[in-house]
């Protein structure tokens, strides 16, 4: 049977329900997050995490996170229902191990007992024998490989480099699997300008790649169904997101996408 993450407007519904039932769970996730200082905001995360998540079933799903950094958006799965979250996060294996005590304190707080943080590559991840019903590249696409990133474009070598680790991720993704990811397009007016973007100043744009040059990548590796979104800082919220939400306003912004595809079913 496909997986069925993506939902219709009936799903989308019984979803919707789920989680304003479970409001008492998601109030007291943000507010952690919050606490914690992992963002500014917990009315303007919560905008940016429907925008994201707002019409994927977690309920009853496995998840990997390639790239979670301290865990925020696997937490957020497990509070909608995940049934298993593994988190992949290599610089939790530094010296400092500041976002794996960020993911442990999460969960000494939060009590799920479903999560798991695995402090190493993608590409070093061994996985026995799951297949992942949702997967989530969160700002971490350009990082799986960056010199191939750097040079995706130019060379046939970074080509091959990004065509294989697409490939794995099919390999462990479900039947209809659900993949969301996130990043910044280097197509960007602060760019071509060659000007530090005032939003977000450390974004590196010759790491970063227009949404459609992954579709058409991962379109190539089995995946289907691309749905392009575009977001607006989380400064203007959700009203910033209904407005300025589009390719053109987000030019002039930080250029940021969330691409959505699914496994092909064969």
């Amino acid at each position: 049977m496909p997986n069925d993450s993506r939902t219709s407007e009936v799903g989308k519904d019984q979803v919707d329900n789920f989680r304003a039932k479970n409001q008492r769970n998601i109030n007291a996730y943000l507010a952690v997050v919050a606490d914690k200082g992992l963002c500014s905001d917990k009315d303007k995360l919560q905008s940016q995490l429907n925008f994201l998540y707002g019409d994927v079933d977690f309920r009853h799903k496995t998840v990997l996170d390639i790239g979670g950094g301290s865990g925020i958006h696997s937490y957020y799965a497990a509070c909608c229902g995940a049934k298993e979250v593994i988190c992949l996060e290599p610089e939790a294996a530094g010296c400092s191990k500041e976002m794996r005590n960020q993911f442990e304190e999460l969960g000494m707080i939060l009590k799920y007992d479903n999560i798991i943080i695995k402090a190493i590559r993608f590409q070093d991840f061994k996985c026995e024998s799951n297949k992942y019903d949702i997967i989530i590249l969160h700002d971490s696409i350009n990082h799986l490989d960056e010199h191939a990133c750097i040079n995706l474009l130019q060379a046939k070598g970074a080509k091959l480099v990004y065509r294989e680790i697409f490939a794995r991720i099919n390999s462990l993704a479900a039947e209809g699997a659900h993949l969301v990811i996130c990043d910044c397009s280097r197509y960007n007016f602060f760019a071509a300008l060659r000007l530090r973007n005032p939003f977000d100043p450390g974004i590196e744009w010759h790491k970063h790649h227009a949404p459609e040059i992954w579709a058409n990548m991962l379109g190539e590796e089995g995946f289907v169904n691309p749905v392009i979104k575009w977001s607006s800082p989380n400064v203007f919220g959700s009203w910033g997101r209904k407005l300025l939400g589009n390719r053109h306003m987000a030019y002039f912004f930080t250029s940021h996408f969330c691409l959505t595809m699914e496994k092909r079913s064969s």
